[in-house]
Parts: C-alpha cells; sequence; structure tokens
C-alpha cells in the first residue's frame, strides 16, 4: 500500500552507507554499493548526507505534518508543518511552504513560512524566505532573499513575554482623566 504518490526519480538515489570492520572486508551478497568511506564531517562539507539522517529527495513531494528525532535534509516540496529535535537543512532545490520548528536551520531553497529555531538559523545567499524568524543566533548571508521579521531572543523570553492591550475606549477615557503637567522651567520674575 503507497502512503505516497512519487513521481519518477529524478536524481540520483543515495543509499546510507553501513559501517565496515576492516575484518570483514568481502562485500556482503545483496547489500547496496556505497562511497567510499568518509568522516561525518567531510561527508557534510562535500554535500552528501551523514549517515542517520533523514532525506526528501528532489522529485519528493509531501503535504501534511513532519517530524523528526534526527537532523533531516529537504530537497523536495513539502507543504505543511515541519518540526525537528535536530538540525534541518532545505537544500537549493527545495520548495517549503511551512511552518518549521527545529534546534537550528539552514535554508538554501525557497521557503515560504515562519522559522523558529531553538539554537540558530542559517539563510545561504541562493535562499528566498518569506516569513518571520526567531532564533537566537541568526545568520543571512550576502544575496539571500529575505521577507519578514526576525526576533534573535532565546524562546523562554519569547514565551514569557506577555503583551495586554487595552480598548481604544479605556485608553480614551484614561488619557483625559489624568492630569496634564505643563511647563517646567523657572518662573519668570
Amino acid at each position: 500500500m503507497a502512503l505516497f504518490n512519487k513521481e519518477p526519480e529524478k536524481g540520483p538515489k543515495i543509499q546510507p552507507v553501513q559501517p565496515s570492520s576492516a575484518a570483514n572486508s568481502q562485500p556482503q551478497p545483496g547489500a547496496p554499493v556505497s562511497a567510499p568511506q568518509l568522516s561525518p564531517a567531510s561527508r557534510l562539507a562535500t554535500g552528501m548526507p551523514t549517515e542517520g539522517i533523514a532525506h526528501l529527495d528532489r522529485g519528493t513531494k509531501v503535504t501534511g505534518k513532519l517530524s523528526f528525532d534526527g537532523p533531516a535534509r529537504i530537497d523536495g516540496e513539502v507543504d505543511g508543518e515541519i518540526n525537528s529535535k535536530d538540525s534541518l537543512n532545505i537544500g537549493e532545490t527545495a520548495v517549503v511552504t511551512a511552518q518549521i520548528k527545529a534546534a537550528s536551520i539552514v535554508v538554501a531553497g525557497k521557503v515560504s513560512g515562519d522559522i523558529t529555531g531553538s539554537h540558530k538559523i542559517e539563510i545561504r545567499p541562493t535562499a528566498k524566505v518569506a516569513g518571520n524568524l526567531a532564533a537566537p543566533l541568526l545568520s543571512i548571508h550576502e544575496g539571500a532573499q529575505f521577507e519578514g521579521h526576525c526576533s534573535m531572543q532565546p524562546e523562554a523570553a519569547r514565551e514569557d513575554r506577555k503583551v495586554t492591550v487595552f480598548p481604544k475606549e479605556e485608553r480614551v477615557k484614561e488619557d483625559r482623566i489624568a492630569p496634564v503637567a505643563h511647563g517646567g522651567g523657572p518662573k519668570p520674575a
């Protein structure tokens, strides 16, 4: 039973790399052929996903609520809501219309919706963002397009803020009652 309709693969299909031991260098029958072993840092620097990362590749279209426990990368289209307890990377080919909440977020594609990062938000030069940003650390690279408001307060400070709006009638009434003090300099002799 198919959960999502998916267009035929347009990009390369990436298989997770399984760690291999030095004692067992023979390939397992039926095991996928993988790229050479690289450290997670070098894989990230080359744009290759690290182990244990969720990846929605080009050609993927998802509508609804997405939740990730670990790091995730999106290169396809998402419409809805995205929550991640870890890092979230929106690739250059991604088109996202969603409310996004994650620990740290890197945007290189198109995002329409509010983005909240509990640690940081980075907007790369290829990004086009329309929405509000909220994170303690915010980096917007030269060339990035951003339309919206930003807040750089810790999440706890944003939640503690309370705003009270008085109806217009009460504000006008208070202005009439309050005494108005005029003058203030030396008295003429």
